[in-house]
């Protein structure tokens, strides 16, 4: 009976290992594939728009590179050819790189204000064994920060992210940041990845959290260094205390949409949300682009000081 006992716990455990280390790599670990959740599908139109990104970026950017940790981080920076001293960390979401915030830079330089745009750990040229889920991100995006100052002196700052990059300028939101720093404004940004990863677990495998999400967060916590539960924007925002603009399309599945009334609510600081109607993931700037460059350029105006 004892040894039936010892072989139940240790099947248990391994098969527990096992779900948990699958689950880690599927999200987190960049080598592996994510066909699973984005199911592969080609958008001709998004692959031309890489490319020209690409090329835009080759002619107008600037590569700049710090360190975290011996993790060296990359970035593309674009000066405004007017002097101005706001500068805008355009921050990417999951998976992706700074390739993809080119048409948010473009719209900051007509503007007239300077833009950063970083590639996230495990990201773009950046380096990094795993991804960090705004949770890791938040420190090198302070990084960045300090680097700005140091580099241009008194300068106003705003952070502005999509989707994970969202996650991360809202998790950076909650930390001590100078007072350069005025303002964030994220775009379809989850309340934590814990709750982001069970929605997504139910979604993909029609499973609950229990026992899989919580055995892929102890390997989290062994292997990457930090436990999902803590990567939380919802906690963060609550110690915020410069403003935020919250900004969701009304159609995300991803990113579900009820998480930006969770997000906003949890909000002491000055704030303002944008919806988008029938916009899905990352869609809001694209399905009604005068509206939300319009509410951005008035949210920025009003706080800048």
């Amino acid at each position: 009976m004892i040894v039936l006992l010892i072989i139940l716990v240790c099947f248990i455990l391994i098969t527990g290992f096992i779900t948990g280390n699958f689950l880690f790599n599927l999200a987190l670990n960049p080598k592996s594939s994510k066909s699973i959740i984005f199911h592969n599908e080609f958008d001709e139109e998004k692959e031309v728009r890489k490319i020209e990104n690409a090329k835009w970026l080759h002619e107008n950017a600037k590569d700049v590179y710090i360190q975290n940790k011996k993790i060296n981080l990359h970035s593309y920076e674009v000066k405004n050819k007017k002097e101005s001293k706001i500068w805008i960390i355009a921050v990417h979401g999951y998976t992706n790189s700074a390739n993809f915030m080119v048409n948010s830079a473009k719209q900051f330089l007509n503007y007239g204000y300077n833009v950063l745009m970083p590639d996230l750990r495990a990201h773009g040229k950046s380096e990094g064994k795993y991804i960090g889920m705004g949770w890791l991100d938040k420190d090198d995006i302070q990084l960045w920060i300090d680097y700005l100052i140091a580099t241009y002196g008194e300068i106003k700052i705003i952070l502005y992210g999509i989707s994970m990059g969202a996650a991360t300028v809202m998790m950076a939101s909650g930390e001590n940041l100078p007072s350069n720093v005025r303002m964030v404004i994220e775009d379809c940004g989850y309340t934590s990845a814990w709750e982001e990863f069970t929605h997504e677990l139910k979604y993909l495998f029609k499973m609950p959290a229990f026992p899989a999400l919580y055995n892929a967060n102890l390997v989290a916590i062994l292997r990457a260094g930090y436990s999902l539960k803590k990567a939380s924007s919802i906690k963060q925002i609550k110690k915020s205390k410069i403003p935020i603009l919250f900004i969701h399309g009304d159609k995300d599945n991803f990113v579900p949409f009820y998480m930006l009334d969770k997000l906003y609510q949890a909000a002491t600081c000055k704030k303002e949300k944008l919806v988008i109607k029938n916009a899905g993931h990352a869609e809001a700037q694209w399905i009604d682009p005068e509206k939300y460059w319009h509410t951005v350029r008035k949210f920025i105006k009003r706080y800048i000081f």
